[in-house]
């Protein structure tokens, strides 16, 4: 426990602050519950008071009523994303494309399952993962580039015509 500096009574400037409730922290009264109902009530405001503030001087611009029929252009999904989002786009049919979407996540949790029976590290003894994992390195960046590319060429890369 740290040193407590006692007050010093004799000084009125001292005496006017403990008598306001100010200055405590001087004299180490605990912040609790003083400060905790005091500081984060002024901070909440300060807070609302600049961000309405910068509302009022920079009003955004209210463009033109969203479309719900009708996807934007420029939406596209990051890097990462692309591969899973290149099986809607192949699928002709919406509903067919969920399973494959869903395999995506369940896949690489699934293949260590079959593979926990076997105790050995060499991967010449584990097939399933030795399958999946060349198979899936190979299939992501091939469907993620092909995202980037029209329909008719997304399956094929532009390569085969």
């Amino acid at each position: 426990m740290g040193v407590t500096k006692k007050p010093d009574l004799s000084d009125p400037v001292s005496r006017a602050k403990l008598a306001k409730g100010t200055g405590h922290n001087y004299y180490g009264e605990p912040a609790r519950p003083n400060d905790l109902l005091h500081i984060p009530p002024v901070v909440i405001l300060g807070t609302i008071t600049c961000i309405t503030g910068l509302a009022v001087l920079d009003p955004a611009m209210i463009g033109e009523p969203a479309n719900p029929s009708a996807t934007p252009l420029e939406i596209l999904p990051e890097w990462h994303s692309s591969p899973v989002f290149q099986i809607p786009r192949t699928v002709p049919n919406k509903l067919l494309g969920v399973p494959p979407m869903a395999a995506v996540p369940a896949g690489p949790l699934t293949v260590p399952s079959p593979e926990n029976v076997n105790r050995f590290q060499n991967p010449s003894r584990r097939p399933v993962a030795t399958t999946v994992f060349p198979i899936g390195t190979a299939v992501s960046p091939w469907s993620g580039i092909g995202a980037a590319l029209p329909i008719d060429q997304s399956l094929t890369l532009g390569l085969f015509q």
